[in-house]
């Protein structure tokens, strides 16, 4: 049996503000059905793409993630790009990663809407041709010449969701009930710190 450092674990990168249950069906049907061990959500403190002025503090977004994923032993928080320097690039945190746990075998968890792009990412070309990359689909994206690539694995038969952090930020401001969208815990905290009122 494999210990925990050599593993082969995926690492499902964003922001998770807020992680939702979309995230927490598709990581979970990943790790199911897939070789990979466990899953880790890496909490991104400010990604390339997105501003910074609307994401909730670091320190909120692992306590959200580690409560969604509390009572799952195959899927964990991680807040590793904490201590990287921002913004984050995926490249520069798995060679942190690689560095810290050199027995683990990594691997990417992204959607298909980001696999299209990936060559526009620092170092997108090394990441594709270095590591496995689970790719869960999206309604109506259209192949792309990466679909191919031999480190590409589409994950078949995952539920395709249509969740977005941005919907529940949006129907939180809007004060709708957005309970069943979000696993209890992680709804109740953001219900007592007022989060995106």
């Amino acid at each position: 049996m494999a210990t925990l450092s050599e593993k082969k674990t995926g690492l499902f990168f964003g922001s998770f503000n807020p992680i939702h249950i979309g995230h927490l069906i598709i990581a979970n049907h990943i790790v199911q059905n897939s070789d990979l061990d466990d899953i880790w959500f890496v909490i991104s403190p400010q990604s390339p793409f997105k501003k910074k002025a609307s994401l909730l503090a670091d320190y909120h977004r692992y306590a959200l993630v580690d409560y969604a994923v509390e009572d799952n032993n195959k899927l964990w928080a991680s807040n590793i790009e904490f201590k990287l320097p921002q913004p984050s690039y995926t490249i520069h945190s798995l060679a942190f990663l690689e560095e810290k746990y050199p027995m683990k075998e990594f691997a990417l968890i992204m959607g298909e809407d980001n696999i299209i792009h990936i060559d526009k990412w620092k170092n997108g070309n090394y990441i594709l041709d270095n590591y496995p990359i689970y790719v869960y689909p999206r309604p109506n994206i259209k192949k792309s010449k990466f679909h191919n690539h031999k480190n590409i694995t589409i994950i078949k038969d995952v539920p395709l969701m249509e969740i977005s952090s941005s919907f529940i930020r949006n129907s939180i401001k809007e004060g709708k009930d957005v309970r069943y969208l979000l696993s209890n815990k992680v709804w109740q905290y953001i219900e007592e710190m007022r989060f995106y009122k």
